[in-house]
């Protein structure tokens, strides 16, 4: 991704698909599918994983440690998220986007 998006685009969609990924391998045992489409404006990523309970952000707690930080991540830094339920598959998706994900190069 870093060699299409800007640096900082890059960076925030990993750390949220690092999140996402985790969410769904931590809350659910049935696995999850990334899938990713890069527009001229807009980056969109959903993790698909097998569990029917919707995701719920809240803020953690000092005694949390290092969890429940995921949603809150996405809710901040995503210029827009939302979570589907497929029809026919059952599960969800959890997708986010991201504004201005192609960078322009100057090739002169």
């Amino acid at each position: 991704m870093h060699h299409r998006c800007p640096a900082d685009t890059a960076d925030v969609a990993e750390l949220l698909i690092t999140e996402l990924v985790t969410n769904a391998l931590v809350h659910t045992d049935q696995g999850a599918e990334v899938s990713a489409r890069l527009a001229a404006d807009r980056l969109r990523v959903e993790v698909r994983d097998y569990a029917s309970r919707r995701p719920r952000p809240y803020v953690p707690t000092a005694d949390d440690g290092t969890h429940g930080r995921g949603l809150v991540l996405v809710q901040a830094l995503a210029d827009a998220w939302g979570v589907d339920t497929p029809v026919k598959a059952g599960g969800k998706v959890v997708w986010f986007e991201l504004d201005g994900a192609l960078a322009m190069y100057d090739t002169a």
